[in-house]
């Protein structure tokens, strides 16, 4: 039962599955779970050691349910599990994971499913376990996710202090495992007005009844004594949060209930009533155990699922399952309206396409097309009032922007663009939030910086030439920088050249060995940044040197706006800034120019990466060409998996070492 078990692929012999919906051969990821959990798909008629699968009690289950009585063959039931995807499958997305049961179905309360096997014999007292179990329902709500996450936790609930009533779609199979039926929900209505005589009435519709594909069982006839629907996509934890008390038939929502601290009111008998829990209308006799919201958590979110990994194509554990829900939810959220990039250059165009072009294409042009989001590069001039400005990300590929490598990850910023410290930036607010974290989303941020340095990543990840000898000394690493990037144009002061950097550098530590790294975009000879008379104020040119083994090297590392800073305080090397880089500010550098006292927050570097690495940025698989966790991309880079630019790109790049002095047409915004 355990969701890690991944026997068929270990090589054990498959158990042949015979089943009559069409679905389950014509819908890839459904099959391919099947396929990984041990089941081999097929058509025609069982033997006795085989087994027959239907999708949960659907219309077409019957056909199935009459061949396995008929050869008497078991049956496994199908059903999505409780994270699914983020439009309904209705609307086409596969799910991320799937309940395969062989007793009976989990919201069928006339057989012991399955998951009712886990939640009343289990010992469910695995230390490890219920925390996971703990650090996953706080992710739940952090990210705002649930089964179908195509809502937005921007759009505000009603006031706090109401009686939320959650309805569902009618002809829903729980519904009517419970014996529920429409007089149900109206009998739920009529006792939640008894019960609560002076508190407004909420009324959530479910998801496919506000995409116009199933109708609910409340009309506007039943819209009287302060009774009110909420259909907009509001946050069911925003909703959650809000509500005096919930009540519910046989909902997820109604399980989601229990997580938020709720004890919901159950007119139905679905899984998660019975066990202490809820408050049971029709209570079940044989659910006499007493659970905690962690054990029936673990029970139905970890134990009982086959969580599928798309990235690795392979069974996979509720955790990824989750960061890969986060990653398509945070991209249906910001590109479900479509984009407007304007602007933007040509070679650019492909990459912005697959980043952010998923559920609605982009369309490329310099003038606002609402309701489409306008998007501009970087600090460029914007056609629009309100545009969201892009730019690459601090983990972006193995190659330079400036040869045509497309990036893996992108940050996307509505307030401002974190190189410029004159104003506010969406980076600069999530690290200044930075104290609210949880325990699981700290525990990542270790898990992400353990892994960025055993794979020796930075921004670029170019391979170096080999390390020269260095005389013996304190040594403080000088990362050049392009001098008209727009990092140096907006966020220095006295110091905004590599040359002033040197010199500021000797001055300050006349007995230092200095080693001066140049860009690697200076170095051939795309930007600007070279420094004729190095040698007059560093020790050792580092020429040709990885980022990650110059910062090795190094006792100190002194800078302007660097990345490099950076990646030098997840390696705990100090870090002296005269200017104002995204990094500084927030007591981790030892900071030489102006402070920004917007910047209050005082966090450790644990906070300051998971604002960076995991908040701020969007990431891309280069290998399925889906939104991805940054979790992903370290991998991909730390293995080299990643494939190489496009012919185009790489012939354009080529073109570039002949036309250095024309890098303008290429470089910059888009």
């Amino acid at each position: 039962m355990n969701s890690n078990d991944n026997s068929a692929v270990a090589g054990e012999t498959s158990r042949r599955l015979f089943v009559y919906n069409g679905g389950f051969l014509t819908q890839p990821r459904i099959k391919r779970i099947l396929q990984l959990s041990g089941y081999d798909v097929r058509l025609g008629l069982p033997d006795e050691e085989d087994m027959v699968g239907v999708w949960g009690q659907s219309p077409t289950s019957p056909r199935g349910e009459k061949v396995a009585a008929r050869k008497d063959t078991p049956i496994l039931r199908v059903e999505d599990a409780f994270l699914r995807s983020v439009l309904p499958g209705r609307e086409g997305q596969p799910p991320i994971g799937l309940h395969l049961d062989t007793r009976g179905v989990h919201f069928d309360p006339s057989t012991k499913s399955d998951l009712e096997a886990i939640l009343s014999e289990e010992p469910l007292d695995d230390t490890a376990l219920l925390n996971r179990a703990k650090a996953a329902m706080d992710k739940l709500q952090t990210a705002h996710l649930s089964k179908y996450t195509c809502f937005d936790p921007a759009l505000a609930a009603p006031e706090p202090g109401y009686v939320l009533i959650i309805d569902q779609t009618f002809g829903d199979a729980s519904v009517k495992a419970s014996g529920a039926d429409r007089n149900t929900f109206l009998e739920m209505l009529f006792v939640a007005r008894e019960e609560w005589p002076n508190a407004r009435i909420i009324i959530k519709t479910h998801p496919e009844t506000q995409n116009g594909h199933r109708d609910g069982h409340y009309k506007d006839e039943h819209l009287i004594d302060n009774a009110t629907f909420v259909s907009e996509p509001v946050s069911p934890w925003h909703l959650l949060s809000g509500a005096l008390a919930v009540y519910t038939v046989s909902s997820q929502l109604g399980f989601e209930a229990i997580l938020a601290g709720h004890k919901p009111v159950v007119f139905g008998q679905p899984f998660y009533m019975g066990w202490g829990l809820t408050d049971d209308r029709k209570p079940l006799d044989r659910r006499q155990r007493r659970l905690t919201r962690a054990q029936l958590f673990a029970a139905a979110m970890i134990l009982y699922p086959k969580w599928y990994d798309p990235y690795h194509d392979q069974l996979g554990t509720l955790e990824t399952a989750l960061d890969a829900h986060e990653a398509e939810t945070r991209a249906w959220r910001d590109d479900h309206q479509g984009w407007v990039g304007a602007g933007m250059r040509l070679w650019k165009r492909g990459a912005l396409q697959t980043a952010f072009g998923g559920y609605r294409k982009m369309r490329f042009a310099e003038r606002p097309m609402p309701p489409r989001k306008t998007m501009v590069w970087g600090s460029k001039p914007s056609p629009a009032d309100r545009a969201v400005r892009v730019e690459d990300g601090f983990l972006r590929s193995n190659g330079l922007g400036a040869t045509l490598v497309p990036p893996m990850s992108l940050v996307l910023d509505d307030l401002g663009i974190y190189y410029d410290p004159s104003s506010e930036s969406r980076l600069e607010r999530l690290i200044n939030e930075s104290d609210t974290l949880t325990e699981g989303q700290r525990a990542r941020a270790v898990a992400l910086i353990g892994a960025i340095l055993s794979g020796g990543l930075s921004k670029y990840n170019l391979s170096g030439h080999a390390l020269p000898d260095l005389p013996q000394g304190r040594r403080i690493l000088v990362p050049g920088q392009v001098e008209d990037d727009a990092s140096i144009l907006l966020g220095t002061g006295e110091v905004k050249t590599n040359d002033g950097l040197l010199r500021a550098v000797r001055d300050a530590n006349p007995a230092a060995v200095v080693l001066y790294k140049p860009h690697p975009d200076v170095e051939a000879g795309l930007r600007p940044g070279k420094v004729e008379n190095a040698g007059a104020y560093a020790d050792v040119i580092l020429d040709g040197i990885a980022a990650v083994d110059a910062i090795e090297l190094a006792d100190h590392v002194w800078t302007m706006t660097s990345t490099l800073g950076f990646e030098a305080l997840l390696r705990d090397t100090p870090v002296t800034c005269l200017g104002q880089p995204f990094y500084a500010g927030w007591g981790l550098t030892d900071d030489r120019g102006l402070l920004v006292e917007r910047r209050t927050a005082r966090p450790d570097i644990v906070a300051l990466v998971h604002a960076v690495l995991i908040d701020y940025p969007r990431y891309f698989d280069p290998i399925t060409r889906r939104p991805c966790p940054p979790e992903i991309i370290v991998e991909r880079l730390t293995s080299g998996a990643v494939p190489p630019p496009g012919r185009g790109n790489r012939l354009l790049s080529k073109l570039q070492g002949v036309f250095a002095s024309y890098a303008f047409l290429w470089r910059g915004g888009g």
